[in-house]
């Protein structure tokens, strides 16, 4: 069995008869006498005769379209986008394509106007839309639109439209790189300035603190508290010295002091 699977295709061919062979994700689609049939053939293996019939295989799956692009801004400026658009022909489509537009539908519809979508509406925008994320979004939206209005009655469905690159004019970009600088060193300098406040409150907090403590202790002292230091200070042996002021400003344990020292240097040098 095997075998006449192999051959048979092999005796088909020598019989003058031929096999299109059309796998998961195709259809076939054929014409007898020149007249393209309404159906589309599916998968699997159909025979037909070269001299009277033809089995073209078309892909239904999803397809990518790459189109690189230099277009104008509203300014005037010239950048370049790379652009992607998906689509694919459905598989009750691709009889409508091959009998309205033909087999090189790709390079004949819709190349042309994913091309025409591209100038038209990038034209309409400011180079900075393609700038930032928010922009190319709706510039890829606006695309898709646009092709979904032109294509999708004549059988070709697109099903997104993806910029994967753009390249911005040499000035704009170097313009932007300059601001993005200028920002780096606004918020740099605005670190700086908010580090230097708060290390200057810190110093006055600090300062604050130590002269509200200096009121404390200032107002803790009284005569009665320096009379206690005193009496507790005589409790101690030692060559500890504490002064008392009187009211003649004298200190009298110090006075007494002089005293003893001026005695016991007169002694000493023999005087009475």
């Amino acid at each position: 069995m095997k075998r006449l699977l192999v051959l048979a295709p092999a005796l088909l061919l020598v019989a003058g008869c031929g096999v299109a062979i059309i796998e998961d994700g195709q259809v076939g689609v054929k014409a007898d006498f020149g007249k393209i049939a309404d159906q589309p053939l599916g998968s699997g293996w159909h025979l037909y005769v070269p001299m009277f019939s033809w089995v073209e295989t078309w892909e239904v799956k999803t397809q990518e379209l790459k189109e690189v692009a230099s277009v104008p801004s509203s300014e005037g400026l010239i950048s370049q986008l790379d652009v992607s658009v998906l689509y694919n022909v459905p598989a009750d489509k691709a009889v409508l394509v091959r009998k309205t537009i033909g087999a090189s539908y790709r390079s004949t519809i819709l190349e042309p106007y994913t091309r025409e979508a591209i100038r038209n509406i990038v034209s309409g925008y400011a180079v900075k839309a393609l700038f930032s994320d928010a922009g190319r979004k709706e510039i890829g939206e606006n695309i898709l639109t646009f092709l979904k209005g032109k294509l999708d009655q004549r059988g070709i469905i697109v099903q997104d439209v993806l910029l994967r690159d753009v390249r911005l004019p040499p000035s704009f970009a170097q313009s932007i790189e300059a601001k993005l600088r200028a920002e780096q060193e606004s918020l740099q300098k605005e670190f700086e300035l908010t580090k230097a406040q708060k290390d200057a409150e810190i110093e006055v907090a600090r300062a604050q603190g130590v002269a509200k403590s200096n009121e404390i202790i200032a107002a803790s002292i009284s005569d009665k508290y320096l009379r206690y230091k005193w009496i507790e200070g005589l409790q101690f042996k030692g060559n500890t010295v504490i002064y008392v002021p009187t009211e003649a400003n004298l200190p009298i344990m110090e006075a007494g002091r002089i005293m003893d020292i001026s005695d016991n240097e007169g002694k000493r040098q023999g005087k009475p």
